[in-house]
């Protein structure tokens, strides 16, 4: 894309600020992100004081600037793919956005969940599994979605959520994911001012309703 003086000066017009106090919010938010991904299915409050360009919810605002710098790619699904958000990205973070998914080391996601290919962003390696994608999902709801069920490392027994938006084939999706461990990409879900992590090491099951009997 060709930018035009009117159309840099628009730009940076809609650059909203990043953190009140750099090193406490920063630091504030990375804690929290470490316990979601370490605590699964755990919700974590993010306890910052941040605007986000629409269509990012604050969560996910926020983890982008605690997770991205000058040193990391990321890639935006289409539907948040806007000069707002990409602005914003390229001046506080100041990374490169990439266009192919496999070249990420972060891909931010919305409503194209539907479409959700979890193999097609990079995996990593057996020697090097850290060269693998962060995912963050940005979705409606963490509380009040159909239940899913988590077991694995950092979960005492099992672990329900809630999250609402997630494709039907989800859960198998992530069965290939979890099963390629230490391969894989690890997932942090955003909804509003909270966060919740889904690393490659859980395993997930979705939880049928119980049908009411007829009367």
């Amino acid at each position: 894309m060709t930018y035009s003086p009117d159309t840099k000066a628009s730009s940076m017009q809609q650059l909203l600020p990043a953190w009140e106090d750099t090193v406490h919010d920063a630091q504030t938010v990375f804690r929290s992100l470490l316990k979601a991904l370490s605590e699964p299915g755990t919700i974590q409050r993010l306890r910052v004081n941040l605007q986000a360009p629409a269509p990012l919810h604050m969560a996910t605002a926020a983890a982008c600037l605690a997770l991205m710098d000058y040193e990391t790619t990321a890639w935006l699904a289409d539907e948040l793919d806007n000069d707002a958000v990409r602005t914003y990205l390229r001046f506080h973070c100041g990374l490169p956005l990439v266009h192919e998914k496999s070249s990420a080391n972060f891909a931010v996601l919305g409503s194209s969940l539907q479409q959700l290919d979890l193999q097609a962003f990079a995996q990593g390696s057996i020697t090097y599994p850290d060269k693998s994608a962060t995912l963050l999902m940005q979705v409606d709801d963490l509380a009040n979605g159909p239940e899913y069920q988590l077991t694995g490392p950092g979960i005492n027994n099992k672990r329900s959520i809630y999250v609402s938006g997630l494709p039907a084939d989800f859960v198998s999706k992530w069965q290939v994911n979890h099963s390629a461990f230490p391969q894989g990409v690890d997932v942090i879900f955003c909804s509003g001012d909270a966060v919740l992590g889904l690393p490659r090491t859980s395993k997930i099951k979705a939880v049928q309703s119980a049908e009411l009997p007829c009367t």
